[in-house]
């Protein structure tokens, strides 16, 4: 496949940001050619050679291209300035993100700032020591690493000594292994000032010219230090750096008084009025995908598809990694695209989610016992790598024919365990604010995870290499819980209808991927979880006995092991039952067997396993399930190969290498350690882990009710499934909302819903429907209990107003006004929150009232008393309650009051040519009462005309003559006079919110 730039170097030109491939020290020049994107984002190849340009610029050097963020009026360029060696799969090294950079695109003053922040905030978590400096003088100059994980937050890691280093296979330097951080201490107790210069650039007896290079700085770098705050000439162009052609020795201070460089301060040339939410918002939008990328959860290879397992990697070597790379877990495709679209696939760097660990350990074959022993691990990353050829000697020992491990003369033999988890991109988020199933049959909390057993050689001509899948994800149907809440309650959504075909959905794109499916469910069949569980198994039943997954009998496997029930009192050696029942599944499917390089043996089946969040009792199971396979790779060698997993000590890396991987895909839905790590470690559960345990509840429970909505909210941005709206949303309601399915799918259904419920006469055709919001108290501009969404219906003699049941998709009321009746129709400004920016919006919040005579004793009101479904269209007989809905006479004025809704979607609209773009608030309020006048002023010609009824004026509702009803433009609700009906109390209670959540 054509090569990915591995090193490139960043800089700013007056048209815009320079990417210019850098070759690594002691290779030879790269013959890539650099681009150029512009201010405005356009990305272009670069036209003109700059390398000989006599000025030189301030640079960055990074390590590849995540993609560009686009908030408000401005982007954002995000680049890995930080990586961490983690694993190594057929000599390609496989790398964690440890850092990113985000630099501005609005200017190269602004961009230069950043630059400079950035560069600063490297050296300031890459400070090597004196001695280190002289050791490392003849190395490659790769810029260290910073690690931080999900719960420092609130520890200044930086004071830990940094442990010793590993050599990168790529680029022969070393790189740190765990290194501290101060990134929380950046973006809690200092705002976010990533950018502040704490120190200076150089140490008081300087730097030699190799020290400089090993700092990623040349003496070119202190020139434009020196003059970076010097007026530029009009027109000046700038290039990248040339170390050569500067003199050595100079030393330019940066002083104390440099001002800080903040996000609130890039850029500053932002300022659109319809961006002003989106502007206030922007540091902490940066600071969030800033620390969401660093938070070492993603992972990625220039050369290796970490996106497919082993048996899927591709062949094709014409075709560049992101078009190889499987877009289920391309976790930076939305934010990459503009490079995809333009052609410059060699700055595309694909990612996944999820986690990548090794293991080496040596097994003696040599006794004559049934069992053999394992005589060796290799504990630390360091080993590991070194216990592998890179991908250039396994090629020329192949070719030599060099084929027999060397521990093999001993009696002993070497493995490799590798782990992959992969989460998917679809319905991606958080504990909570992601549950259930979506429409589209995506689930929450999608992980496949990958166990990989090979010799360290990845030769598969000196033995097979086995590969095992296993995967977990929230229970497939619609439901959600609150997070305020320690033990919160499943809530059920929509129909069984709709349940049923998501559930089949679901399973039938897992058939496609995987083959057969069994199911592990580990929710209570006690408690609150036992609704929930036993819903999962009713419809695994009714799946089978409709046809099964394909329609054509292939069943759906399914068992529920009530997990903490049965490994109650900490004995959680019990789960070997659960593996009693799973070992026929896990024979039957097998898994998948490379030799001489061609798949002779692949998996054919899929475990499916899930808890209520699919963390620790799932990583529990799982880690169970992969010992079995462990074990039945081992003993299906050539050499047959037994230990003992469960209890030697000796073996202890393998509970340590699931429990890692169980606590990454813990913080990166929880935001915390799984929970039950001790055992999953130890094999062996105490008291102090269940004390741990609760401590990290009580942190998942502060992350569901602080932190989390705002990271939804920029990770549904950054995979793609939702407008930059989403901001502003989250400012004016300080949550983060979650459509099962697209909004406008249901608001369709919902109206066809209601039409064919309430409609009774079969000659009564539909003109129109909307979906709009609505005071709870009828007949009331303002409801202490809030607003609903309704469906409003029009008709040719009739509007219905219909009250809807969404979690069961049903009408629970509908009122019918004739046409006749309608008095007149205003519409205007209707505020009704006066607490954030968007709410006091008057283009936005706009609405109509609909005012309307009860007339002839009529009761119009009917309420059904076990709600209105398709199914059971209840409208005069049982069941049905008719209400009386006047006070006072048959001629009692009445009015419904509607507010348009936000035009947004679960996913971003269709920007392509031809796309349909949803209505402003405005352009719904006018559509819809124009529609409304237009149908009931023919409809009162036609009853005029057959003399069945006079026309009514648009004045107080009596019957003087026939004109038309018109529209009355006026305000429902002022701003002003919204301001004075808010209260103190909740504007004080919004403000604490608001501080809190913001």
């Amino acid at each position: 496949m054509p090569g990915i730039v591995r090193k490139l170097l960043i800089f700013a030109a007056i048209d815009g940001l320079i990417l210019q491939p850098a070759s690594p020290r002691n290779h030879p020049s790269t013959t890539q050619q650099a681009i150029k994107i512009d201010y405005k984002g356009n990305i272009t190849p670069l036209l003109k050679d700059r390398r000989d340009e006599d000025n030189v610029p301030i640079s960055l050097e990074v390590y590849g291209i995540l993609g560009l963020l686009k908030v408000a009026s401005a982007s954002f360029l995000i680049s890995i300035c930080g990586r961490e060696q983690v694993a190594q799969i057929r000599g390609k090294p496989i790398h964690v993100v440890t850092d990113v950079a985000l630099i501005p695109l609005s200017s190269q003053a602004d961009a230069d700032k950043a630059i400079t922040a950035a560069k600063e905030h490297i050296k300031r978590h890459a400070k090597p020591t004196a001695d280190e400096e002289e050791e490392e003088s003849d190395s490659d100059g790769d810029d260290a690493s910073r690690s931080i994980t999900g719960d420092s937050l609130d520890e200044d890691a930086s004071a830990t000594p940094p442990r010793e280093g590993v050599k990168d296979s790529l680029t022969s330097q070393r790189v740190p292994l765990d290194r501290g951080t101060s990134v929380a201490e950046d973006v809690i107790r200092k705002r976010g000032m990533y950018g502040r210069f704490a120190e200076k650039w150089f140490s008081g007896r300087g730097w030699s010219a190799d020290g400089r290079r090993m700092q990623g700085m040349s003496s070119g770098e202190e020139i434009a230090m020196r003059n970076m705050n010097q007026p530029k000439e009009e027109g000046q162009v700038t290039g990248p750096i040339n170390p050569e052609s500067a003199p050595e020795g100079i030393k330019e201070e940066v002083g104390a008084d440099t001002p800080p460089i903040s996000p609130e301060e890039t850029p500053k040339d932002l300022a659109e009025p319809a961006d002003n939410t989106n502007v206030a918002l922007l540091p902490k939008i940066l600071r969030t995908t800033k620390l969401y990328f660093s938070s070492r959860s993603f992972f990625f290879s220039y050369e290796y598809d970490l996106s497919r397992g082993l048996d899927k990697q591709s062949r094709v070597a014409s075709l560049p990694l992101s078009k190889q790379f499987d877009p289920l877990f391309f976790w930076n495709q939305h934010i990459i695209s503009p490079f995809i679209e333009t052609g410059q696939h060699n700055f595309v760097i694909p990612v996944i989610q999820g986690f990548v660990g090794q293991r080496a350990f040596t097994v003696d074959v040599s006794g004559d016992n049934s069992k053999s022993s394992v005589v060796d691990s290799v504990p630390t990353l360091e080993d590991v790598l070194a216990a592998q050829p890179s991908a250039t000697d396994s090629e020329a020992s192949s070719i030599a024919g060099i084929n027999t491990p060397p521990n093999e003369e001993l009696g002993r033999k070497d493995f490799l365990l590798t782990l992959i988890s992969r989460r998917s991109t679809k319905r991606a988020g958080l504990r909570y604010l992601r549950r259930g199933v979506d429409d589209e049959g995506n689930v929450a909390n999608s992980v496949e995870t990958e166990q990989i057993l090979s010799t360290p050689s990845w030769n598969s001509t000196e033995d097979k290499i086995y590969s095992f899948t296993q995967i977990r994800g929230s229970i497939p149907l619609f439901f959600s819980q609150s997070p305020y809440s320690l033990k919160p309650v499943p809530m059920f959504w929509g129909s069984p209808e709709t349940n049923a075909a998501a559930f089949k959905l679901h399973f039938s794109n897992l058939a496609a991927r995987y083959g057969s499916i069994y199911c592990v469910s580990l929710v209570d069949k006690h408690g609150s979880e036992s609704k929930i569980g036993e819903a999962f198994e009713k419809q695994a039943g009714q799946l089978n006995s409709s046809g099964g997954i394909d329609g054509k009998g292939t069943s759906l496997g399914f068992v529920w092991f009530d997990f903490h029930n049965v490994c109650r009192g900490m004995r959680f050696e019990n789960v070997s039952l659960l593996m009693d029942t799973l070992r026929p599944f896990m024979i039957s499917t097998g898994f998948t067997t490379i030799a001489a390089d061609k798949v002779i043996q692949s998996q054919t089946g899929v475990l499916r396993i899930n808890c209520m969040d699919c963390l620790d009792r799932t990583n529990v199971v799982q880690s169970a399930c992969a010992r079995v396979a462990l074990t039945s790779q081992l003993a299906s060698l050539s050499s047959p190969v037994e230990i003992d997993l469960q209890t030697d000590p000796r073996t202890a890396w393998f509970n340590t290498l699931w429990a890692d991987n169980g606590d990454a895909i813990s913080k990166q839905y929880a935001g915390t350690a799984a929970l039950k790590g001790d055992f999953t470690r130890t094999r062996r559960r105490n008291i102090s882990g269940a004390l741990t345990d609760f401590g990290l509840t009580l942190s998942r429970y502060y992350n569901n009710i602080v932190n989390d909505y705002f990271a939804q909210a920029v990770i549904d941005y950054l995979v793609g499934r939702a407008p930059d709206s989403i901001f502003a949303d989250f400012e004016a309601d300080m949550k983060s909302a979650d459509y099962f399915i697209d909004i406008r799918k249901l608001r369709q259904a919902a109206i066809d819903r209601s039409a064919g419920i309430v409609i009774e006469d079969p000659h009564e055709d539909m003109v129109a429907g909307w979906t709009l919001s609505c005071p709870v108290e009828a007949n009331k501009l303002r409801s202490a209990a809030g607003f609903e969404e309704v469906v409003l219906l029009l008709t040719e003699h009739a509007v219905y107003f219909c009250r809807l049941d969404w979690g069961t998709e049903k009408v629970r009321s509908f009122e019918r006004v004739g046409l006749e009746n309608l008095v007149g129709v205003q519409r205007g400004v209707y505020v009704t929150s006066t607490l954030a920016k968007r709410h006091m919006d008057e283009e936005r919040n706009v609405g109509f009232v609909l005012r309307y005579r009860a007339g002839g004793g009529e009761q119009l009101v009917r309420v059904n008393t076990r709600s209105l479904d398709s199914g059971n269209k209840e409208r005069k007989g049982e069941g049905t309650k008719r209400a009386g809905v006047g006070n006072g006479g048959d001629d009692a004025e009445r009015f419904l009051a509607f507010k348009a809704l936000p035009p947004k979607s679960s996913f971003v609209e269709g920007t392509g040519e031809g796309a349909e773009m949803p209505l402003s608030e405005t352009e719904v309020v006018k559509m819809v009462c124009e529609e409304i006048v237009r149908v009931a002023n023919k409809a009162r010609k036609v009853e005029s005309v057959d003399g069945s009824v006079e026309g009514v004026s648009e004045g107080d509702g009596n019957v003087r003559g026939e004109k038309d009803l018109m529209i009355e433009e006026k305000d429902i609700i002022s701003l002003a006079d919204a301001k004075k009906s808010t209260g103190y109390l909740e504007q004080i209670g919004y403000s604490l919110k608001k501080l809190v959540w913001a």
